[in-house]
């Protein structure tokens, strides 16, 4: 079995979770620079087996696609071309990043540490990632009864 990866794409930087091999533990992996994400993907790929890429997809209240849509969209389109055998998956992800900047404060973080956007863009792609492992696990069991 490989490792599920969630991807919290940005312009600028995006933050990147795994889980284990096992598939139980959503872990955060690192915040690559947006424009060296793909390099990152194919090495990281290279060493490790992914069965699965999770994105997140940024909407609005209304359910309606947002603004950054039109950036994620793109790079989803890439990763398809860039790795044909390994599914996208995608996973609502509004309010991830304000869930991430709370799981910060709730952890005991001080705000210094909380003002570091590339650690609440990989704490938001852990969060894109356990909701994922959460919905599938809801889906086998609706499956299996």
């Amino acid at each position: 079995m490989g490792r599920i990866m969630a991807i919290d794409y940005g312009i600028k930087r995006t933050g990147l979770a795994v889980t284990d091999e096992l598939q139980i533990i959503a872990t955060g992996l690192t915040t690559v620079e947006t424009p060296k994400l793909m390099a990152f993907l194919v090495d990281y790929t290279s060493r490790e087996k992914v069965d699965c890429f999770v994105v997140g997809e940024a909407k609005h209240m209304d359910n309606t696609l947002s603004e950054s849509a039109k950036y994620i969209e793109p790079f989803v389109k890439a990763l398809s071309h860039q790795f044909p055998t390994i599914p996208i998956e995608r996973v609502d992800e509004r309010f991830t990043s304000k869930m991430a900047f709370q799981a910060m404060i709730d952890g005991g973080l001080r705000k210094k540490q909380r003002q570091n956007k590339a650690l609440i863009d990989t704490v938001s792609a852990v969060i894109i990632l356990q909701s994922y492992m959460q919905y599938r696990e809801i889906k086998q069991s609706r499956n299996n009864n």
